[in-house]
């Protein structure tokens, strides 16, 4: 029971970034759901905007491949296609606001892999 406990514990944890980083870097956390290397480029030190790079990059990645295996798959996959763009459409609002608002929230779903370090 102490296992399961402590994995809750670590699953739910939210990453902690300093305020200042926060504020001054709030528009290239939010483009990085357009662009997701501009943070990178912009602002290579801010531990904020890396975080939204993160995730915009597993959303682009994500995209790429729905799509990819979506249209590959006959019928099915071709009616299906238009509802997962949509819904890779939404996330990206979702990554956007949360990123210009200064917020630190995982995407649905995706959110919880890292790529970037």
């Amino acid at each position: 029971m102490t296992e399961q406990n402590n994995y809750n514990q670590t699953k739910d944890t939210v990453p902690v970034f300093e305020q200042e980083d926060i504020e001054k870097n709030k528009v290239m956390a939010g483009l990085a759901y357009i662009i997701f290397f501009l943070p990178l480029l912009a602002c290579p030190d801010s531990k904020f905007a890396k975080y939204h790079a993160n995730q915009g990059l597993i959303l682009l990645i994500v995209s790429f491949a729905g799509s990819i295996i979506l249209s590959l798959i006959p019928i099915i996959g071709w009616l299906l296609l238009p509802i997962f763009t949509v819904v890779v459409f939404i996330f990206a609002i979702i990554g956007l606001v949360n990123g210009l608002g200064g917020k630190v929230k995982e995407l649905p779903i995706i959110g919880k892999y890292k790529i970037l370090k």
